[in-house]
Parts: structure tokens; sequence; C-alpha cells
């Protein structure tokens, strides 16, 4: 009895620790590329004090499109309701990153698309798989993440942009 009581408490410990550490994690400091080669630094990625999205995609990648095209046409509405902003980092290799440019001229995405060729930013942030989705509160420090996209995602995705601009107002009220 006593032992399954000290494994129930130190895995409730160890639970919390890694929530709490999670919950304060910021985006490392790599550069990433702009569609037009100028370099920017994911330590940089801001929204003006409220929530941003940084999802990693990859040309190759249905699930990624799909969530891509989704979030576009949800993209207006959301930032009028929450005033996120939307990172979209292409993991795209040498073999690929050449179709980065034209896919995205064709959709109608207008939120930020970023190359990460090099894949450092993927690594630092521990990408495995795309799609990876985070969602960064106002404070710039990363709250929620999600792997892989299925329709419905773009409703939990909303919540929890919603979720971390209502954590950020109450951090900085009064």
């Amino acid at each position: 009895m006593k032992m399954t009581r000290r494994l129930f408490l130190a895995c409730a410990m160890f639970i919390a620790s890694a929530f709490c550490t999670y919950a304060q994690q910021t985006l490392p400091s790599v550069d990433v590329k702009t569609l037009d080669g100028k370099t920017v630094n994911a330590k940089d990625f801001s929204n003006e004090g409220k929530p941003f999205v940084v999802t990693f995609w990859a040309t190759w990648c249905k699930p990624c499109l799909m969530e891509l095209n989704t979030i576009a046409e949800n993209y207006e509405d959301w930032q009028n309701e929450t005033g996120v902003k939307v990172y979209a980092v292409s993991i795209d290799d040498s073999r690929t990153q050449s179709k980065v440019s034209p896919l995205v001229n064709s959709s109608e995405w207008e939120f930020e698309v970023l190359l990460d060729g090099n894949s450092e930013l993927k690594r630092a942030m521990g990408v495995n798989n795309p799609p990876h989705c985070f969602v960064v509160n106002g404070k710039g420090e990363v709250v929620w993440q999600h792997v892989g996209f299925a329709p419905g995602d773009e409703s939990h995705l909303l919540e929890e942009i919603k979720r971390s601009e209502e954590h950020t107002s109450e951090l900085q009220s009064p």
C-alpha cells in the first residue's frame, strides 16, 4: 500500500514538474528564412502581446496542407476574434524546398510562411512529424502543442488560442 502511494506521488510530482517546465518553454534562438530570402530569428516571433501559432509543415504532407488550408479559411475570423497571428514554418529540405513558393503563391494563405531548410528550428522545438502546431501566449511562452491534423482539430486550436489569450490578459491585469 505504501509503495503504491509513493509511486503515485512520485508520478504526480514528475508530471507537475514536466508541465511547469513545458509551460515556461520559449521559442529558441534559431534563424529561418522568409520566402524572399530574409533571415528571421524564431526568438523574435511575436504578435504585440497577443497569442500566435507556429505550425511546422511540408509540401509533401497531406495533413499539413489540410491544416493550413483550414486555418486559411478561418484566419480572418480568428484574427478578428483573438488577434492571433500564424507562422507556418516549412520543413522542406533542399530536394523539395523549390515547391514551397509556388504552393504558397497558388494558395490563399494570408499568414507568414517561413523556411527551415536545415531543420534547425524543427530540431530545437522537438518536432518529429508534421504537422506539429504550437500555441504561444502573448508573453512568448509555448503553452500548447499538437501533432497531426484531422477535420475538427481547428476547433481545438481556436480554443487553445482563446485560452492562451485569456491567460495572458489575466497576467497583464493589475
